[in-house]
């Protein structure tokens, strides 16, 4: 218990002077230990990598799954380890409709048909595109989201020890500065000793993980190819589901009389007497028009 007690005191003691000497050093009275430009440029490059990869990251999802309220609701069965849930589409739910539709009209009309044709092929690619963000999440974004919730919060952790570091390491300084008596001046120093040793430990080790960061981009370079052929896939996948679609709809119309008047195609009008017919191709040139009887 005594023990824990004097951790407790010590720690607090720690605490109140990193409070002074970074309230002296905003104030100017103090001097503050600056690292070298080589390990500012590598923390720089950090903080760069991880304010992209967040704004990408987030854009990528918000492509992938438009709806905010599916993202958090995913997010947090991520969370918990849990299985996301299982939702159709919005093509899938096109397409149920478009059936639905087309049985109410009925299959054996043009309209029907058409309608359950096209509402078979939007279910297509709606489980097309289900595909498509399931393997985009696999070999991107959730690639891109370990990096920042692993070895980005190691970077900052060590970080941020290293200013704490850097605080005891300049209160030290300044505490040899002040001191009036040989004890105390011994004292401090080395505590100083200390400081500087455990600063220098704690810069190293940061500076270490920093330059890891260019072999972290080469491995988002390799996410980013991934992604780029899981898109060209999905998008070629898609193409052919059309036009499957548009041949299929095109060999299902059946053509109609023609007629050319001055070298335009016109669909004749509509009659309703049931003893007109037409004959196809039925063409009618402008001389035929412009003959009149006697």
């Amino acid at each position: 218990m005594d023990f824990n007690v004097k951790k407790i005191v010590k720690d607090a003691g720690a605490a109140i002077s990193r409070v002074v000497q970074y309230t002296e050093e905003k104030l100017g009275t103090s001097e503050k230990t600056e690292l070298d430009a080589h390990f500012e440029n590598l923390w720089n490059r950090a903080d760069m990598t991880k304010v992209c990869t967040e704004k990408i990251l987030r854009n990528t999802e918000a492509i992938l799954v438009p709806n905010p309220g599916n993202r958090i609701e995913d997010y947090i069965f991520d969370k918990i380890e849990k299985k996301r849930p299982s939702r159709l589409s919005n093509l899938e739910y096109l397409g149920l409709d478009m059936i639905e539709a087309g049985n109410e009209f009925g299959p054996g009309t043009a309209y029907g048909s058409a309608l359950i044709k096209v509402g078979q092929c939007e279910q297509k690619l709606g489980q097309t595109e289900r595909d498509f963000i399931g393997s985009a999440g696999l070999c991107y974004t959730q690639p891109l989201q370990k990096f920042l919730e692993g070895e980005m919060k190691t970077i900052i952790k060590e970080k941020n020890l290293l200013e704490v570091k850097r605080l005891d390491l300049d209160a030290c300084k300044n505490r040899v500065r002040k001191a009036r008596s040989l004890l105390g001046t011994q004292t401090a120093e080395r505590d100083l000793r200390i400081a500087q040793s455990e600063f220098d430990r704690q810069a190293e080790i940061t500076k270490l993980l920093l330059e890891g960061i260019g072999s972290s981009h080469s491995t988002h370079l390799r996410y980013l190819y991934q992604f780029v052929e899981t898109q060209v896939k999905y998008y070629s996948q898609c193409k052919n589901i059309m036009a499957e679609l548009q041949q299929e709809l095109a060999s299902s119309t059946k053509p109609g009389p023609v007629l050319r008047v001055n070298s335009e195609d016109l669909e004749p009008p509509a009659s309703n007497t049931s003893n007109a017919t037409f004959h196809s191709p039925a063409v009618l040139t402008t001389h035929d028009l412009n003959t009149t009887s006697i």
